[in-house]
């Protein structure tokens, strides 16, 4: 895929060319060749300001490192990230730290990610006080009352203490924070998987209305594709590293190509009890990011493969308007979205 001639017409607030993310694996006695796992390989799109898209696929496909290795959190082994057109990829320091206004991130973990030994004001005022956003501790007190306010919680709350809230609670306070520089751009990184479903309704809703109100864009990292159609307007599919499929949100769920997006969509409960959708099961495991497949990293599991699927990779093709899947079934001349 032409990374350079990601949405042509779309003006990018977040452009990602080319991104790779590697880890070594260190030698164990026995062997005595460094081997390396590809968490993200070769991974381009774009998001436009005020857009939300969805990144979808299964645990350890790489969504999350993904997520990191925008905001710089890991550091990618080759490609650029473009933020409103300058290249982030190399800054360092302040210069980093002063364009990380800019963009921020909502954690999977609304437990694990605020520190139980800080106060909700310590948390979300933390971000406050490295960029120097307040001048006065009156004005610091009353910006945390705002923020918190914001995301449905009462500013009375700034005194208490993590282990004093529920999950829920916790999310909100993990928003509050992100949105504390006013970024443009948040992370969302499975933000509602470990919520009650009651409360996930609650926190997408706020999401949305935040989105609205701020003209925000997300990157909405998620493993269920019913979330991701709720608020996504485009949608990434990741399989082993890489994107096999992106659409419209709407185009992805109703007529998904790739047939790792159609196992996907077959998992989703239907909402009409009289609807019938045939479940798709995929054999065996995801194979190991060290040793991928030869040709198309999904043959293997792949319940339409052929023998050239087995040898050669297939490249991203323009599979309709504004799709494009990496299938050798499907598509036509390549092209990008």
């Amino acid at each position: 895929m032409q990374a350079d001639s990601i949405n042509p017409c779309r003006v990018s607030l977040l452009a990602v060319k080319n991104l790779k993310v590697h880890f070594p694996v260190k030698p164990g006695r026995f062997r005595r060749q460094h081997e390396t796992v590809k968490a993200v390989d070769d991974v381009s799109f774009s998001l436009a300001p005020g857009e939300t898209l969805g990144l979808v696929g299964e645990s350890g496909c790489g969504k999350s490192t993904l997520g990191r290795a925008i905001l710089r959190l890991v550091e990618p082994t080759a490609g650029e990230i473009f933020l409103a057109g300058e290249n982030i990829t190399r800054l360092a320091g302040a210069e980093l730290r002063s364009r990380r206004r800019r963009f921020q991130m909502i954690f999977q973990d609304p437990f694990g990610s605020l520190n139980p030994r800080f106060t909700v004001e310590d948390i979300v005022g933390e971000a406050l006080d490295i960029h120097g956003l307040t001048d006065s501790a009156a004005a610091r007190r009353k910006r945390i009352a705002e923020l918190l306010e914001s995301v449905g919680l009462d500013a009375g709350y700034a005194q208490r203490y993590p282990h004093e809230f529920s999950g829920g609670q916790r999310q909100r306070i993990g928003i509050a924070r992100a949105l504390a520089v006013e970024p443009e751009l948040i992370i969302c990184d499975e933000p509602v998987s470990a919520l009650d479903v009651s409360v996930q309704a609650q926190i997408i809703n706020l999401l949305r209305d935040l989105q609205q109100q701020r003209g925000l864009a997300y990157l909405f990292i998620a493993h269920d594709l019913a979330v991701v159609e709720h608020i996504s307007h485009r949608v990434l599919v990741m399989y082993l590293g890489k994107i096999v499929e992106a659409a419209e949100a709407r185009d992805i769920i109703r007529s998904p190509q790739h047939p790792y997006t159609q196992a996907l969509i077959s998992a989703v409960p239907e909402v009409d009890p009289d609807a019938k959708r045939q479940r798709i099961i995929l054999p065996g495991d995801v194979p190991s990011p060290i040793h991928p497949p030869a040709g198309c990293p999904f043959h293997p599991r792949c319940p339409v493969a052929e023998a050239r699927c087995r040898t050669d990779p297939p490249p991203l093709r323009e599979s309709g308007k504004n799709r494009i899947v990496a299938c050798h079934l499907a598509g036509a001349d390549s092209q990008t979205f």
